[in-house]
């Protein structure tokens, strides 16, 4: 059945994957799926020693951001400029709590968790496999 789009079904896109190289790839591992709680999905070994794992990481949305929107992003969230081309961003039901298991685990906090214009509270991380992560906590009507 066509939607707005004028896509059916079978035209659609179903999953959007990102896929990370990891040097270290039981630290990132260890960091995504055990601290940070995505749940594996699949796992596989090949020849020559590659690994993957495939972690759930819940709905998945694609944000795209103008220079300017990039710009300001990192201002609200850090206060200068840290971001590269690529952020991944994960929302939690209580920002302040994950954002300290995460540094625990050993990511750097680049900035601490800091309510957003957009009444979201924001954390910005650099995590293992060299990706930098925002952990967003959805406010609604409550501040803080």
């Amino acid at each position: 059945m066509d939607d707005a789009t004028g896509q059916n079904d079978t035209d659609r896109v179903r999953q959007l994957r990102i896929v990370v190289e990891a040097a270290d790839y039981d630290d990132a591992l260890a960091f995504f799926r055990d601290v940070l709680g995505l749940p594996e999905q699949e796992s596989y070994q090949g020849d020559g020693g590659a690994r993957v794992a495939i972690l759930d990481a819940g709905r998945a949305t694609l944000e795209l951001a103008n220079p300017a929107q990039k710009a300001m992003i990192d201002e609200v969230e850090v206060g200068r400029p840290v971001a590269p081309a690529i952020r991944l961003a994960f929302e939690v039901g209580d920002g302040r709590s994950v954002t300290a298991r995460l540094v625990a685990a050993g990511a750097e906090q680049l900035a601490p968790p800091t309510v957003t214009p957009w009444n979201s509270l924001n954390a910005r991380l650099a995590a293992p496999a060299g990706l930098q992560i925002t952990v967003f906590q959805e406010l609604g009507d409550a501040a803080g």
